[in-house]
């Protein structure tokens, strides 16, 4: 699953998709962008989106102003996390139909990832909504998304700030542990009270004779997360150490 650092490990060109932002190819050759029409959109669904992400920011800072704690915040922004989370699917559709040039199938598995985490395991165990660890990922998710979502709209636009880029760069240094962390952590507050409800789980005999364990299904997830996760940081340090010297390099000419 490793959600935090799908947004940073493929390449795309900041459309809102591609979860890598504008000029990652690294190659020589230049893609061609969307058209005006499909440009309009995107910059729209992205302030969209990164209001959004805002909103979720400034509702976990009014909660904790106005419970003078940090737990069991998820309650207060519950909706709107599973709103713009969930609204993150048409990112899917932006590379199938083609204004973004980025593989559908990798998109599909790095949004599908944290819509998993938000509606299998947060929404449908309600005992773990309480728990830091949700609180963690949430965080680290906001954080990245902010960024992200700021960092497409100004390459669509063309003015990228450079504070952006060395965020969207640099940030995920800690974030995507942070988010990772919280995420383990909650599939794994999770799985006691998966097993004892049965929940999502299909036994034998049935007519189909086919069962499946989702208890089972939530520890390979977890496991999956031992190859992922270095893979994953490595790549994301190689590509903020090629994208920022360019831009240093560029600074230089400049």
């Amino acid at each position: 699953m490793a959600a935090v650092a799908a947004t940073a490990a493929t390449k795309g060109n900041g459309g809102g998709s591609g979860r890598a932002g504008a000029g990652e190819g690294g190659g020589t050759r230049k893609r061609k962008g969307p058209g005006p029409v499909a440009t309009a959109y995107l910059v729209i669904y992205n302030v969209v989106m990164t209001a959004g992400w805002l909103v979720i920011a400034v509702g976990l800072v009014r909660a904790y102003l106005a419970k003078g704690s940090y737990h069991s915040l998820y309650y207060s922004i519950e909706k709107p996390l599973k709103f713009f989370q969930t609204g993150a699917l048409l990112e899917i559709l932006h590379c199938a139909i083609g204004i973004v040039p980025s593989s559908v199938v990798l998109t599909s598995f790095q949004v599908m990832s944290r819509v998993f985490l938000i509606w299998a395991v947060t929404h449908s165990v309600k005992e773990v909504q309480s728990e830091d660890s949700v609180l963690l990922f949430v965080i680290a998710w906001t954080i990245t998304e902010i960024i992200r979502y700021s960092f497409y709209t100004f390459s669509l636009l063309n003015h990228l700030p450079y504070i952006i880029k060395w965020a969207r760069y640099t940030l995920f240094i800690v974030l995507y542990p942070m988010g990772v962390t919280g995420e383990l952590l909650t599939i794994y507050a999770a799985l006691p009270f998966v097993r004892q409800a049965g929940l999502y789980s299909i036994s034998l005999p049935n007519k189909y004779n086919f069962s499946f364990d989702y208890y089972t299904f939530l520890i390979l997830v977890m496991i999956s997360y031992i190859p992922l996760f270095p893979q994953l940081y490595f790549h994301m340090i190689h590509q903020r150490r090629k994208i920022l010297s360019r831009t240093e390099e560029h600074k230089k000419f400049d």
